[in-house]
């Protein structure tokens, strides 16, 4: 029988937040924050909350995720990203010199890796410079966490999607509603991640007591071209669209954006299976999932 935990989770409102909630196994109480009842920012409402709640562990899902927006607004992508986790690990290692055993997971990302190789990225390989404000600030959190948690347990994740909040599926399905055609990067490599196959994989890493550094994505290999098709086919067969539109490929070049994008972002998740005893699910098959769920939600509004 699994023991019962205490798990403190910041960004309850995000995607992740959202399906670690939805997903909480029967063993855990959940204490889900988000910034408006705890600042991760602020050591003194950390250290509250540690005092407080007295989890045995905290899953940071807080985070600045406007890739884009990060460009013109580095100060508070690196006080969110790179200096917060630092606070937290901070905290909780001052917490376990009063007793507290508690443990940081640290939810990361694939922008931290420069995207140059053609090959799955490792764990434990180097990441390269980061091309973006929000890789770079992201990296340095993973770092400032490592620095002072030696048994931190950090996951990376890529393209992530829910029923909740804004990602890229939920924004295809309204321009595919709204406009006669599409363009859509092909150029740009990586696997799709329903937040609920990230939500289910951190459940299963703190079970199992996990540390180090590991990986989580739905398995197989898209282009964003790839994943855009693929979401109008589901949602044709599901009847969440009435019609197909053409999608063609273009490249990054002919769609400028503030930041750039990592070309290659395939991550190895053998390490992450392994510990598990599973194999993550295809992205196409949670994407099945995710639009089946958006289209009862949907029925239900």
């Amino acid at each position: 029988m699994t023991s019962p935990l205490k798990v403190l989770v910041t960004g309850s409102r995000g995607q992740l937040g959202f399906e670690l909630q939805r997903s909480c196994p029967a063993h855990v109480t959940l204490v889900a924050t988000d910034r408006d009842t705890l600042d991760i920012c602020d050591p003194t409402q950390v250290r509250t909350a540690l005092t407080r709640h007295q989890p045995d562990w905290v899953i940071n899902g807080a985070a600045y995720t406007a890739v884009d927006k990060a460009e013109s607004d580095p100060v508070n992508a690196e006080r969110i990203n790179a200096l917060a986790p630092g606070l937290l690990a901070q905290a909780i290692g001052d917490a376990r010199k009063e007793g507290l055993p508690t443990r940081l997971l640290q939810v990361s990302t694939d922008f931290v890796f420069d995207g140059l190789q053609a090959t799955p990225w490792l764990p434990d390989q180097p990441t390269g410079t980061p091309i973006g404000v929000y890789g770079t600030t992201k990296l340095a959190g993973e770092q400032a966490v490592r620095q002072i948690l030696t048994d931190a347990l950090i996951v990376r994740t890529a393209w992530l999607y829910s029923i909740h909040g804004n990602n890229f599926v939920k924004s295809m399905l309204r321009l595919m509603r709204d406009k006669p055609q599409l363009g859509v990067v092909v150029d740009q490599t990586g696997s799709p991640t329903w937040a609920g196959t990230l939500a289910l994989t951190l459940w299963g890493l703190i079970d199992h007591q996990a540390r180090g550094v590991f990986h989580c994505s739905d398995n197989g290999v898209a282009s964003w071209y790839d994943f855009a098709v693929a979401i109008q086919e589901e949602a044709l067969n599901l009847g969440l669209l009435e019609q197909a539109i053409p999608v063609r490929p273009i490249r990054s070049a002919d769609y400028p954006t503030p930041a750039r994008r990592p070309a290659y972002s395939v991550m190895d998740k053998s390490g992450t299976e392994q510990v598990l005893g599973q194999t993550l699910p295809h992205w196409r098959v949670s994407l099945r999932t995710m639009l089946q769920q958006l289209k009862m939600e949907t029925a239900h509004a």
